[in-house]
Formats: C-alpha cells, sequence, structure tokens
C-alpha cells in the first residue's frame, strides 16, 4: 500500500492507495500528530510513501522522519521539474514553480491531453494554462478566501468575526446587511471575478477549446459559474503519483 500526503499551508491531505491507484483510505489533518494517529488507525500496511509539501524546508524534513520511524518507509518528495510527464515547466527556473502548481497540472494534463486551465483554490488562488502539447504556459496568483479574510481583520480594526459564522454569511449574494456578512461577500465577489476572468481569457487564448479544472478547498464556491468545469479534490495527488512513480507496491 502507498501513502500519500499533500502538506498544504493549513492541512495535511492524506490517502492510502493500492498500486492500481484505488483509494482505501484517507482524510485532513491539521497536525504531524493527528497524521500519525489517523493512518495508524486505517490498519493498512504501508509499503511506500510519497509526499508533497509546500511547507518549509525544515517542517517537511520533520515529516518525512517521522514517517519514516513510524511506518519504516523511505518517503519520495516530489520537487518542480523542467519536465514531467508529457508537460513542460513554464518557468525559466523550474524549481521555482511551486510543486503543488506543478503537480496539478500534471495531474490534468494526464486527464485532458490537451490545452487547460488549471484551477487550485485554497489559501491563495492559483491559476495555470497548458498549451495543447504540453507546455505549462505560465499563470496567475491572488489572495484567496482565507488571505482576504485575514488581511481586512488584520487591517480594520473593527472586523472581527469567528469562521463559525462564514457559512452563514456565503449562503446567498445579497448586500451584506452586518459588517461580516459585508466582508464574506465583497471577498466572494472577488474571488469569482477572477475565476470567471481565467476563464474568458484562456477560451479566448485556445479558441473555446480548453478543459476547465477546478481544485482546493473553496472550489465549491465558484462550481457553478461554468457548466465545463470538472471538480477534481485529489488533482494534486493524481500528478504526485506521475511525480513520484513507486512501481507496484
Amino acid at each position: 500500500m502507498i501513502l500519500e500526503l499533500d502538506c498544504g499551508n493549513s492541512f495535511i491531505k492524506w490517502r492510502i492507495v493500492d498500486a492500481q491507484g484505488a483509494v482505501l483510505a484517507g482524510g485532513w489533518t491539521g497536525s504531524e500528530v493527528e497524521l500519525l494517529g489517523a493512518i495508524s488507525d486505517a490498519s493498512l500496511l504501508i509499503n511506500a510513501c510519497r509526499l508533497v509539501s509546500v511547507r518549509s524546508d525544515a517542517e517537511t524534513a520533520h515529516l518525512i522522519m517521522a514517517i519514516n520511524r513510524a511506518f519504516g518507509v523511505n518517503v519520495c518528495c516530489a520537487r518542480s521539474e523542467s519536465w514531467c510527464a508529457g508537460v513542460q515547466n513554464g518557468y525559466a527556473d523550474s524549481g521555482k514553480l511551486g510543486v503543488d502548481r506543478w503537480l496539478a497540472v500534471l495531474g490534468a494534463w494526464s486527464l485532458a491531453k490537451g490545452p487547460c486551465l488549471v484551477l487550485d483554490l485554497g489559501t491563495a488562488i492559483t491559476s495555470d494554462w497548458v498549451a495543447s502539447d504540453g507546455r505549462h504556459l505560465g499563470g496567475y496568483i491572488c489572495p484567496g478566501m482565507p488571505l482576504l479574510r485575514s488581511q481586512l481583520q488584520t487591517h480594520t480594526r473593527r472586523i472581527r468575526y469567528g469562521e463559525a459564522f462564514v457559512a452563514s454569511a456565503l449562503a446567498d449574494s445579497s448586500p451584506g446587511v452586518s459588517t461580516m456578512e459585508a466582508v464574506e461577500r465583497g471577498c466572494l465577489l472577488m474571488l469569482r471575478a477572477f475565476v470567471r476572468e481565467q476563464v474568458s481569457l484562456a477560451r479566448e487564448q485556445f479558441a473555446g477549446n480548453v478543459s476547465l479544472f477546478l481544485t482546493g478547498g473553496d472550489a465549491l464556491l465558484v462550481r457553478d459559474i461554468d457548466k465545463e468545469f470538472r471538480l477534481v479534490p485529489d488533482l494534486v495527488l493524481h500528478g504526485l503519483a506521475l511525480a513520484c512513480p513507486l512501481g507496484d507496491k
């Protein structure tokens, strides 16, 4: 069995797959301790591990050591490369492209085999474009909902509210009748405007022939914008399997 880890800024996404890629167990955790406990509770024999991390080198190294000690397996850690699985990295310095973006691009290309727009909506929003021949054309980065919210709360003293109220504030997009509603709905409108513009620009670039991919924790907030969106929650992990092939385990 193969343990796959996607270590984001806020959470660690994990799953255990068999040699054919079938998911046997998985979930989200907020800490290394919770992660090790959840994996142990799954009661599945781990033979190998592959990992993608956007955390610091020190944090990533510490987690790799913990996995090695706990389960006795080596860890393959994904890196951004100049070329992989039919995709050419669009950055002049390929290692500077965020590895989570790189893996999402690999995953999308493997599914579409044609022009792609890849939107990952997390702490930050990333947009990446891939041409028909597998060339990564670059992309865009802007703040996601968590960053927009935190910046307003940090720099505006009177904006304070808990996460428990966010879902209710996003139930509709009418003008807010409280500061919380006004902030959440304003940020949501900015998010949706960015996504609409990306779709419009990509369709113009590729003459309408483009596959639209959505992933990330806030993807559901924009899924209704276009009927051709393909929601792939595990897109980064799909790319991870391509970047770190481990054979039959």
